[in-house]
């Protein structure tokens, strides 16, 4: 069993700023990566930014310069520093880990709503 458990959604003026933070538990040997989707009504859900074991880290083009992950490996934790959010950043997002020969496991989301 793996259990994500998202935070730090909300309702944020457009220019302010948002942190998410997705804490992994259960069975999570070998983490491959950690990640964030997001969804906006009436679109498919895409992918904002990952960060993978060894460093890596890759963003939309979307949100490239605006947002930043990071990740607490003691605490199996990912976050996602959200700056300069614009109205088109509203969506649910969505936690993601990859776990080596496993697959993905997703968080349940957390709503984000950039007001204008």
């Amino acid at each position: 069993q793996v259990q994500l458990v998202e935070s730090g959604g909300g309702l944020v003026q457009a220019g302010g700023s948002l942190r998410l933070s997705c804490a992994a538990s259960g069975s999570i040997f070998s983490i491959n990566a950690m990640g964030w989707y997001r969804q906006a009504p009436g679109k498919q859900r895409e992918f904002v930014a990952q960060i993978i074991n060894g460093g890596r880290i890759n963003y939309s083009d979307s949100v490239k310069g605006r947002f930043t992950i990071s990740r607490d490996n003691a605490k199996n934790t990912v976050y996602l520093q959200m700056n300069s959010l614009k109205p088109e950043d509203t969506a649910v997002y969505y936690c993601c880990i990859t776990i080596t020969k496993r697959g993905n496991y997703w968080g349940q989301g957390t709503q984000v709503t950039v007001s204008s």
